[in-house]
């Protein structure tokens, strides 16, 4: 399970992985993300705040979740990792050279640090 948070003020979807993503997790998003992005035009960015990565439930699950990367990369700024798993770190290293947003690892107890960073202040 995925829980999604979408702050509309400052354009920033918070997203919190409960348990391993399945296919739905990603419609759900798309489903509270997409009018925000047709009303707005972009989403600022995405936080990823998990401790722990928990993966996917299923080799599906991976190819939606890599469909959703697809048809939303160029529609959000940035994307922050607040985790402490090496997940964030790679994603950083590698994602930057796959996706037109830009990626930040932050430590998982500096999710208001990554708001921060999204939401362009500096840090």
């Amino acid at each position: 399970m995925l829980s999604i948070e979408l702050d509309k003020e400052a354009g920033i979807a918070i997203l919190t992985p409960e348990g391993e993503l399945s296919g739905n997790d990603f419609k759900a998003v798309a489903e509270i993300v997409d009018p925000f992005i047709e009303e707005h035009g972009d989403l600022k960015g995405i936080a990823i705040h998990v401790e722990n990565f928990p993966g996917w439930d299923s080799f599906s699950s991976l190819v939606s979740h890599l469909k959703f990367v697809k048809d939303h990369h160029r529609r959000v700024s940035r994307i922050a990792f607040a985790t402490n798993s090496p997940v964030g770190t790679i994603a950083e290293k590698v994602g930057n050279h796959f996706v037109s947003a830009e990626i930040k690892h932050f430590d998982f107890n500096e999710l208001d640090a990554a708001k921060i960073w999204i939401s362009g202040d500096s840090l």
